[in-house]
């Protein structure tokens, strides 16, 4: 007998949920004053990071890896040292990733599996105090 095992990619709806998110959050990181800081490490439009983040989270909520399939392992760390992120960067990031999660996931429970990971992730990428 097989069970058949749900991602959260697919708990949330898919491909158009993850769209809704990456899209939300960079709107708002573009938009809310209380964001300055984090769209300033980022280049003039956003549009390039918004595919980049798209793809990602597609493959990091158990969906299609996108982004692997196109640039290899994801590296973050690495790939993020060219931006200063600290503490209030780091913090305004969380601010529109907590945002567009809540507007766009209706589910509390999967919206809270989705936030500890992130959550941690973005403590992992600040590279300074």
């Amino acid at each position: 007998m097989t069970e058949k095992v749900t991602t959260l990619y697919e708990a949330i709806g898919g491909d158009p949920a993850v769209r809704a998110l990456t899209h939300r959050f960079y709107e708002l990181m573009d938009k809310l004053p209380e964001a300055s800081n984090v769209r300033a490490v980022h280049p003039p439009s956003l549009h390039g990071s918004e595919e980049k983040f798209y793809e990602y989270m597609s493959g990091y909520l158990g969906g299609p890896p996108l982004y692997t399939d196109k640039r290899g392992h994801p590296r973050l760390r690495s790939r993020h040292f060219v931006a200063e992120i600290g503490p209030v960067e780091r913090d305004e990031w969380l601010l529109c990733f907590r945002r567009a999660l809540d507007e766009t996931i209706s589910s509390q429970a999967l919206r809270d599996l989705i936030w500890a990971p992130v959550e941690r992730l973005a403590y992992h990428m600040q590279n300074r105090e």
